[in-house]
């Protein structure tokens, strides 16, 4: 971990390069757990529905909100952004960057 912890001190470019990698790994990994474990869930205790087909309709039908999706987007981003605090808490990264 010392390493690991001295390249990311040295190699400022190259470990945002990689934090940018592992990050899009990671937010596929909590995009498919909302889709797919979290979002059932939350339908079925509304009622059994689908959040994804939740829309509203104005206009008579010419315009269509798809306030689902946006709904399965908020929890997606939250829990990608606890992810992501606690990950850099739990490793000390917060404390990583050398005085200027």
């Amino acid at each position: 971990m010392k390493g690991f912890t001295d390249f990311l001190r040295e190699q400022g470019v190259v470990g945002l390069a990689v934090a940018v990698i592992l990050g899009g790994a990671v937010g596929k990994v909590v995009t498919s757990l909302v889709t797919d474990i979290i979002n059932p869930v939350v339908g079925l205790l509304l009622g059994n529905v689908a959040l994804a087909d939740k829309v509203v309709e104005m206009a008579d039908g010419a315009v269509i909100l798809t306030y689902g999706n946006f709904v399965a987007a908020l929890i997606d981003f939250t829990i990608v952004a606890a992810v992501v605090y606690f990950g850099v808490k739990k490793m000390g990264l917060d404390k990583l960057d050398k005085a200027a």
